[in-house]
Parts: C-alpha cells; structure tokens; sequence
C-alpha cells in the first residue's frame, strides 16, 4: 500500500469562528482578517451570533439582548434555534460554494455563558 497526500476538496469553504468577551477586538480582527483576504482575492463571507443575517435570527437577537426574564433553558433554547436556522441557510450554503466563513461567535459562547 502506497501513501498518498491528500489534497484539500477546493470547493469546500473554511468555517472559522472568533470567541472572546465584550470588546476584545473580535469584530476588529474579523474585519482585518475579511479584508485582507478579500484583496488576496479569496470569498469571504462575516456573520456572527445570535442573528446571523437571518430574518429569524434579527428577531432573536433582539429577543435574547434585551429580555431579563427568560429561564435559562429558554434563553439555551433561543440560541440553539438561531443558529439552526444560521447553519442551514447562511453558514452550510457558504462553504458549499468555497467561501471562507468568519463567524463572530459560535457554540462556545454558548457553553461559556
């Protein structure tokens, strides 16, 4: 049996995801980041967590940024639909195309907070 290297499926995107508290720089970063791969001429899509560019997820994000009252299991519940809906019309159609996606936020949040 002979070794082969395997060479990356070039129609698959990255997902790349950016955690860190309030005012960290994430967005900075993903900006600069965005940017200069863009130029390098590289697809690049940015969206973040909760609301990601869905009409859904806007709802959501207001939802859970100035509700008080939610049980947490709701509050989970509320992330967990957003980024369902996130996943499956924004994210997962993006690097089907070869995109590079950076995401501000994802599932750590989730589990940090």
């Amino acid at each position: 049996m002979t070794s082969r290297s395997r060479q990356p499926d070039r129609r698959r995107g990255l997902f790349i995801t950016f955690e860190g508290s309030e005012r960290s720089g994430k967005t900075t970063l993903i900006q600069l980041l965005a940017s200069s791969l863009q130029e390098s001429g590289y697809p690049v899509l940015v969206t973040r967590e909760p609301g990601g560019d869905t009409q859904i997820g806007a709802f959501l994000r207001q939802t859970l940024l100035f509700s008080t009252r939610l049980q947490r299991e709701t509050e989970a519940l509320l992330f967990a639909a957003d980024r369902a809906e996130h996943v499956a019309t924004i994210i997962q159609p993006a690097l089907e195309t070869g995109t590079i996606v950076f995401c501000d936020r994802y599932i750590d949040s989730s589990v940090a907070y």
